[in-house]
């Protein structure tokens, strides 16, 4: 018989699976790629560079890199059946469902390449399928947002880097090098983070056998939750209704006193300062962003409040606070931040179902019954 161990809510803390690809250290406000300090690499490197560190497990060497680039820019365009297919997409979903439009565009993407279960295939076929789903992604998010605007699709380039086109599909204008360096930093930043909602899920359905795409739009399903990927646009909406650094203080403790939530603070990881936060905080200084001042009040009245009203709770800003002012200052449209998180962190999940499959049992945890006791002989009464 089967020992049950019970675990805490949520399995926090549980170790479920071990992985070559990351890791979170939230006690020491550090997470990794690889070997590799994340922040730096986001800092120093291109999107490709760290997209081929954690699909490959190593960085590329320049003839390496180039011949990344040029095959995931080769992969950008979408086929003639999906393009068809993607204004009746737009249509239904609005232009405030975008997640769930990128998500069913995304379906018709593994209907059209005909994915099959992973069980059935070589691994270096599902190695290309994830690079298929990384390049098409920007295309399908940049497209869908367009369409629900009533404006034409932008075909990509493949002479421009994998931010630089996304942008660029965005609103047809070669975007500026600032531009450019500010998204890439934020997106290299969150390709990765350990086994968070929807990374866990994309390795259960994995585990399964089943497909790359399915295993794909689990994922997406997940990071459609507020509570995982949707807190970007929300605090932008949170400082809209603060509206200036005067009125921070009442605002935060009345919604602490009432049992609301204040937007882009608490994370289940971290325990000191999200080094994705910090590095944000600095990159919308660069950037010049005009709610910076209203930001940093907000977070030092919600860091006081906190401590004085939620004593020993280690409450500090996660990576959605200033990473609303970034994209906020990149030009993107909120319905866009949480489809845009989703082009960086598909890479990542695609890394942990090549990674679960490679060694792969399939997640099948046990729950303990707590309703009403059975009949021992089956009677239905």
């Amino acid at each position: 018989m089967t020992q049950l161990i019970d675990a805490p809510a949520g399995l926090k803390g549980v170790v479920v699976a071990e992985t070559a690809i990351g890791d979170v250290r939230g006690g020491e406000g550090f997470y990794h790629y690889r070997q590799y300090d994340a922040t730096a690499l986001a800092r120093g490197r291109t999107f490709e560079e760290a997209w081929y560190l954690v699909q490959a497990g190593e960085l590329p060497g320049p003839a390496e890199l180039a011949a990344f680039a040029r095959r995931t820019a080769g992969h950008r365009a979408l086929s003639p059946r999906v393009a068809a297919a993607l204004p009746a997409i737009a249509a239904l979903a609005s232009a405030d469902r975008p997640l769930q439009a990128l998500r069913a565009a995304y379906e018709l993407v593994v209907l059209d390449q005909d994915m099959a279960p992973w069980l059935d295939i070589s691994a270096v076929e599902l190695a290309s399928q994830a690079i298929v789903t990384g390049a098409v992604f920007p295309t399908l998010a940049a497209g869908l947002h367009r369409l629900a605007r009533g404006e034409r699709l932008i075909a990509p380039r493949s002479d421009l880097g994998h931010v630089a086109n996304y942008l660029y599909m965005l609103d047809g204008a070669e975007p500026s090098a600032d531009r450019v360096r500010a998204l890439e930093t934020y997106l290299i930043s969150t390709i990765e983070h350990g086994f968070n909602a929807s990374t866990f899920t994309s390795r259960v359905v994995t585990s399964a056998g089943a497909d790359l795409g399915s295993a794909v739009i689990a994922a997406i399903g997940a990071l459609s939750g507020p509570l995982h990927g949707g807190a970007p646009s929300r605090v932008l909406d949170m400082l809209d209704a603060i509206g200036t650094p005067d009125r921070a203080d009442g605002w935060i403790r009345a919604v602490i006193a009432g049992g609301g939530t204040v937007m882009g603070f608490g994370h289940p990881v971290y325990r000191t300062e999200d080094p994705r936060n910090v590095m944000l905080h600095r990159i919308a200084e660069e950037l010049g962003s005009p709610r910076l001042e209203l930001a940093e009040a907000v977070e030092a009245s919600a860091l006081k409040a906190f401590h004085e009203l939620k004593p020993g709770v280690p409450l500090h800003a996660n990576v959605e606070f200033y990473a609303s002012l970034v994209l906020d200052a990149v030009g993107l449209p909120r319905p866009l931040f949480t489809p845009t998180f989703a082009v960086s962190r598909v890479i990542g999940w695609a890394a942990h179902i090549a990674e679960q499959a490679g060694n792969n049992k399939i997640i099948r945890p046990s729950a303990r019954y707590t309703g009403p006791a059975p009949s021992v002989n089956g009677a239905l009464g």
